[in-house]
């Protein structure tokens, strides 16, 4: 027999929750999807995965999309009836927390339910009353969970043993890329030095969503004057910004190419930069100070060297590995001051020590993949079998 996964998604049009997916196939389990759809669907030439669109939901809109989750919650039976019955139901965010209970309850008997949280949304963190009560709904819908997954231990120290109404085992699962084919183990990046008159390219790619980080490198690649670019690439949130493309296009030193795929394009892309933006201010002093980036893991492995703040946890990350080029401080001098003494030999360091370290600190195998499944199925009696590997289609733009 082999385990049956219900896996509720927040956001259809997020790449990690095709990674997620993958991740589960590849360990030895059956995955049928449900979820919220935004811009798109990233599961959509993944035909063998059952999915069910839950409705629409819009960035930054909370109320619209505890609305939704209130709707789908009132049809959820009927939504869920073409899905095969679980074994175990994941929850990716506080808003499907909500429905986990009841698609649970739906199947007749005790499914365990996994609350799977990789960004602890800023309402959460509230000082005041509606901090309290999202927290105080948290702790209510998550009151039968049995595991939590969660990709950074400054979630667990900061939030969930410090604010949470929450005391669940916990699994960490950090963002690493997922190597299906074991392709990525033996990637070897190489060093790539700019022509002489040429800038130094600092790539900032995935959810660009913080408005601090792209003020402070449009001033800096001016303060720079042509000696450093940077490139975009992903998918911004537009309602972060007044005007993004506006401020884009009037910028003579940043590119934005718009998004891709993953992970079949982070070996181009990534060879396309020597620096990789590792800092995010969308929640600063909270979420943005703890989490570890899937850029940190993605551009290490490819051999970008990650730009990180020594205060965060990322740049903790690197400073106890001695890797990287971590900041004191959040300013646009600060990054002239670092680049300013930028040569080849002292990029090549740097490069060096990223290159040399082992494949395995950036990327989650085969074997991670069943060490996951493994662990879910222990929240039940079935236990995990071997499938053939997840496919790896494209994602859709």
């Amino acid at each position: 027999m082999t385990l049956q996964i219900l896996y509720l998604a927040h956001d259809l049009t997020d790449a990690a929750i095709r990674r997620r997916v993958l991740m589960l196939r590849q360990g030895g389990a059956r995955v049928s999807v449900a979820g919220f759809q935004r811009a798109g669907n990233v599961l959509a030439g993944e035909d063998d995965v059952p999915t069910v669109v839950l409705g629409r939901t819009a960035d930054a809109r909370f109320a619209q999309r505890a609305s939704a989750v209130m709707s789908a919650a009132l049809r959820l039976k009927s939504s869920l009836a073409g899905l095969p019955a679980p074994d175990v139901v994941i929850a990716r965010n506080l808003e499907m927390l909500a429905l986990a209970a009841r698609a649970s309850a739906l199947q007749g008997r005790r499914v365990p339910v996994v609350y799977e949280c990789l960004d602890v949304h800023r309402l959460l963190l509230d000082s005041g009353a509606a901090g309290a009560l999202l927290r105080r709904a948290e702790g209510f819908f998550g009151r039968d969970a049995s595991l939590l997954l969660t990709s950074s231990p400054a979630f667990i120290e900061n939030y969930f043993r410090r604010l949470s109404r929450l005391t669940l085992k916990t699994m960490l699962v950090e963002n690493k890329v997922l190597d299906l084919s074991g392709s990525f183990s033996t990637f070897t990046p190489r060093p790539r030095i700019p022509d002489p008159g040429k800038p130094w390219r600092i790539g900032w790619f995935g959810a660009i969503r913080c408005r601090k980080s792209l003020a402070m490198l449009t001033e800096f690649a001016e303060k720079m004057g042509g000696r450093v670019k940077i490139v975009l690439r992903g998918r911004p949130a537009y309602g972060e910004f007044d005007d993004f493309d506006g401020q884009v296009r009037k910028s003579r030193h940043i590119e934005f190419h718009g998004a891709y795929r993953n992970p079949e394009d982070l070996a181009a892309i990534y060879a396309d930069v020597q620096f990789v933006w590792a800092i995010d201010f969308f929640e600063e002093g909270l979420n943005s100070n703890w989490l570890l980036p899937n850029r940190l893991y993605e551009g290490s492995l490819f051999g970008g060297v990650p730009i990180a703040l020594t205060s965060t946890e990322t740049g903790r990350f690197l400073d106890r590995r001695k890797l990287g080029l971590t900041l004191e401080t959040a300013a646009p001098q600060e990054l002239v001051r670092q680049f300013d003494a930028m040569d080849a030999d002292r990029y090549r360091r740097l490069f060096d020590e990223i290159a040399n370290t082992p494949r395995s600190m950036w990327l989650a195998d085969a074997d991670d993949c069943s060490a996951l499944v493994t662990r879910l199925a222990g929240l039940t009696a079935v236990p995990a079998i071997d499938m053939p590997p997840a496919t790896m289609s494209s994602v859709r733009p």
